[in-house]
């Protein structure tokens, strides 16, 4: 990497820990919704700190940006804290980035946890203090089995030398074949550095920025929902032009849940044929089709700890724990 930074590495999560609900970006439609998603975080084993500002609303915020910044630097801030679960995505992560108390949080490392808009603060947060942050579920979700199993692996257990985001296994019948978790090789070989990444629009908003980390010889990994198969494009030919994907040393994409052509236009390309054509001539390994962001089964990623793409195996290997005892 051209811009060598210092990792710092939170404790790994126990049963017991007190671990702090925050909602950094867009608020529950409803207040039951965080009650829920306390009551998930208890079924895990660990105690819950509500933040301050948690039931705040401010249009389609959860609070204004100083208080949704205010209960980020709190939760880091607070001894009694152990990780930092975010409650949600939606939008408004990037909004509080300079407001974050980057020297609080460097000197009190601690898990910090979400997807989606929380991409921003995964990826600003740990380019500014080296603390390796994790992209996984978040707390207004059902774990499901898979997605209990990869979060115990990575951040409770902190395990180094396992595969993450392998799709579940599917067992083979006379007429039945795999239709929904399958892997699309779009550039051979093998790649080994630190991960980052997250949303695609996300990364693409960050791009330009001082929150941007710096790509150089990382394993990229993106995904994204929703989205028109344009948008895609116009997102991904963004980091293009600004020379970041070209720096990676590899890149595995997740699923693009609900990525579609629109209706409205004659021929549209599809989300493979995008990112073919974007990354296939890139010559470093490209994967797609890991379990990664807006899907059921989710894995969680270690942004910043060494890893290892193998496209021909289809796997994405951690080789060091994201977290210490």
């Amino acid at each position: 990497m051209s811009t060598e930074i210092q990792i710092i590495k939170p404790k790994k999560l126990k049963q017991g820990d007190m671990v702090a609900l925050v909602a950094p970006a867009s608020p529950q439609n409803e207040d039951e919704g965080i009650c829920a998603a306390i009551e998930t975080i208890e079924s895990l084993g660990f105690k819950v700190k509500q933040g301050a500002n948690l039931f705040h609303r401010y249009g389609y915020l959860a609070g204004s940006d100083l208080e949704r910044a205010a209960d980020m630097n709190a939760a880091f801030a607070d001894e009694r804290v152990d990780g930092i679960i975010t409650i949600g995505g939606g939008y408004g992560s990037p909004r509080i980035l300079p407001f974050l108390d980057m020297n609080v949080i460097r000197s009190n490392p601690k898990v910090l946890m979400g997807y989606s808009d929380i991409t921003a603060l995964l990826n600003g947060i740990h380019g500014k203090t080296g603390l390796v942050t994790f992209h996984g579920p978040i707390g207004a979700q059902t774990f499901s089995p898979y997605t209990l199993a990869e979060f115990k692996k990575v951040v409770m257990n902190g395990e180094s030398g396992v595969e993450i985001g392998t799709p579940p296994a599917f067992e083979k019948a006379e007429g039945k074949v795999e239709k929904t978790n399958r892997l699309t090789r779009i550039h051979p070989g093998k790649a080994q550095g630190p991960l980052a990444g997250g949303n695609l629009s996300l990364m693409a908003t960050l791009c330009g920025t001082p929150w941007m980390p710096d790509l150089e010889g990382r394993i990229l990994f993106l995904e994204e929902v929703g989205e028109s198969t344009y948008r895609v494009d116009r997102m991904l030919t963004q980091l293009w032009l600004a020379g970041a994907l070209q720096k990676c040393a590899g890149i595995v994409f997740g699923k693009f849940t609900n990525c579609k052509t629109d209706a409205s236009w004659a021929k549209q390309l599809t989300v493979e044929e995008i990112l073919c054509e974007r990354c296939g001539d890139l010559n470093i390994p490209v994967l797609r089709g890991l379990m990664i962001g807006h899907v059921e089964d989710q894995t969680t990623l270690p942004v910043g700890c060494l890893a290892e793409l193998d496209v021909e195996a289809g796997t994405l290997r951690l080789l060091e724990a994201g977290v210490v005892s």
